[in-house]
């Protein structure tokens, strides 16, 4: 019986290595379609940024993964600081990176205004802003915010979240006085009273509520776009092997998340600068479940893109429901997230 039962757990075995190498070997082919050719040009520099927003980001640089993956090619990895989605735009819009962290409808906004990207990975599905007053504030609702100082940073999702939820009670940007302040310090400036409201971005908006006691006057979790990690089009022609391999990387880290919160919580704290019980109250708003673009995203993002016209972010005439087509592409990630065993 014994021997029986060895010959059937190699025979399973057997089949569950041949059923891997037949995902292997398809995603291989997927990819190949897409791209063309497996020749990829040499790449010396690897440039992508990290940010405290996206959690994949902080742990692959704390880990070095990226550095172990293209060890062999000699290509040096150079990581980039993003205090917002203004910031990577600007990176990537500049050639500084390759590859940057940003809120979807950032990217929808800064893909119209001439930025030559495409998102080719979803980092995390978040609840990453809301908009945030101080514990003594007398302010209790949206409404209260008329002629108020709101503290912003154009661009961003918070920005953008902020003018969305404003329209919810028929308040435009010119009933309010945005103050365009980076994320951490419409924080400071929220707790010295310089402002009367903060469009919060988490892990700042988590220290926000832990560290000073603010409060979450308006959450909206609709009106948080996707994280989407984006590429510039021409580092996607040159070089799609490449980019297929950071995404791997990428993958590793979302499973690597899912299996050691309490590890990616203190990574998340101390490259951030804030305490274990912030990381957590970020991470806890953060569903890494749904890495693959699409037709998900494209829905989110073309109900949130009349803010863009209504508030005349985008040149008059913009197509953005062609924009946002061209800037979800769903077919580079699809492989290496297949081969993952991943939806």
């Amino acid at each position: 019986m014994g021997s029986v039962r060895g010959f059937a757990f190699f025979a399973r075995a057997r089949r569950a290595h041949v059923l891997r190498n037949i995902m292997t070997t398809a995603a291989a082919a997927l990819a190949l379609c897409y791209f063309g050719s497996t020749q990829a040009a040499p790449l010396t520099e690897l440039k992508l940024d990290y940010a405290y927003y996206s959690p994949e980001s902080l742990v692959i640089k704390r880990n070095g993964w990226l550095e172990q993956e293209f060890a062999a090619d000699h290509t040096q990895v150079k990581w980039v600081l993003s205090l917002g989605s203004n910031r990577a735009l600007e990176y990537l819009n500049s050639r500084a990176i390759d590859i940057g962290s940003t809120a979807g409808l950032a990217a929808v906004l800064g893909k119209a205004n001439g930025n030559p990207i495409r998102a080719v990975y979803v980092f995390s599905r978040p609840e990453w802003t809301a908009l945030v007053v101080r514990k003594d504030s007398p302010i209790k609702s949206l409404a209260d915010l008329k002629g108020k100082k709101i503290a912003a940073t154009k661009g961003t999702d918070p920005f953008l979240f902020t003018l969305r939820a404003l329209h919810t009670v028929g308040l435009s940007r010119d009933d309010v006085e945005i103050v365009n302040l980076q994320h951490p310090d419409g924080r400071t400036a929220l707790a010295n009273s310089q402002v009367d409201a903060w469009a919060g971005l988490d892990p700042h908006m988590a220290a926000a509520q832990i560290d000073d006691g603010a409060r979450l006057l308006y959450r909206n979790v609709d009106f948080n776009t996707w994280g989407l990690l984006n590429a510039r089009e021409d580092f996607i022609r040159e070089h799609p092997e490449q980019l297929a391999r950071v995404l791997k990387v990428y993958e590793k880290a979302r499973v690597w998340i899912a299996a050691h919160p309490d590890d990616t919580a203190k990574i998340v704290s101390e490259e951030s600068k804030v305490s274990l019980a912030v990381a957590k109250l970020q991470l806890s708003r953060n569903d890494f479940s749904h890495p693959q673009p699409g037709a998900q995203q494209i829905a989110a993002l073309k109900a949130a893109a009349p803010i863009l016209v209504d508030e005349q972010l985008v040149k008059s005439g913009t197509d953005l429901n062609q924009v946002i087509d061209a800037l979800i592409d769903s077919k580079i990630a699809q492989p290496v997230i297949a081969s993952n065993g991943a939806k």
